[in-house]
């Protein structure tokens, strides 16, 4: 009886953990109104393996805006807007542009957006705590969904960082610096522009 009276303990305490820190994303999205950040991306093999390590810009504006500018090693951009996506190579010369659909929808800049209801599209437990940082874990309900799952770091009530896992063993991690959540953002961030001799590939 004690082993179970302890066992029920705990899973009530790990209840309350998880609903806080739901509590702390859900949070987090509902003052994100505009968010600009620096942005670290490491990308590994199932090996855990770095591949490429990237760096860049992010900006966010909601309900459903966001823009990734990728500076280094390669210059490429992703801006979302109206219900579609853009990915720009710069050194390919092209642009693919993309309807947002089911799978492009668990990206994890949509889940920042304010578009999304969390509980209706993932199941959501904290995950581990890391000093001052706890990681919740994001699993889509949906089984077509392009991800595993989706880490995301919260430092207090500021966003730290997020992991995904793919359905091809590749993990992405970010980590964020110099968030500032301005009071607006220019128009202009979230309009592309296709530079001329660019092929353009819509789907």
């Amino acid at each position: 009886m004690r082993i179970i009276a302890i066992s029920l303990l705990l899973m009530s305490v790990m209840a309350h953990a998880d609903s806080t820190a739901v509590q702390k994303l859900e949070g987090f999205i509902s003052k994100a109104k505009n968010l600009q950040a620096k942005f670290t991306q490491t990308s590994l093999d199932e090996a855990g393996r770095t591949i490429q390590t990237s760096q860049g810009d992010f900006y966010l504006q909601q309900p459903g805006k966001f823009r990734w500018n990728y500076n280094q090693p390669y210059a490429q951009q992703i801006v979302s807007k109206d219900g579609k996506v853009w990915f720009y190579d710069a050194d390919l010369e092209q642009l693919i542009i993309k309807k947002i659909d089911q799978s492009i929808g668990d990206t994890p800049a949509l889940l920042l957006s304010g578009s999304v209801n969390l509980n209706e599209k993932y199941t959501i437990v904290t995950q581990k705590q890391e000093g001052d940082i706890v990681w919740l874990k994001l699993t889509p309900k949906n089984t077509e969904s392009s991800f595993k799952y989706i880490l995301v770091g919260l430092k207090g009530d500021m966003l730290y960082g997020m992991e995904l896992s793919d359905n091809f063993g590749q993990l992405t991690q970010i980590i964020f610096s110099n968030i500032t959540m301005p009071k607006s953002l220019s128009p202009d961030i979230f309009e592309f522009i296709a530079p001329e001799g660019t092929d353009v590939f819509e789907g």
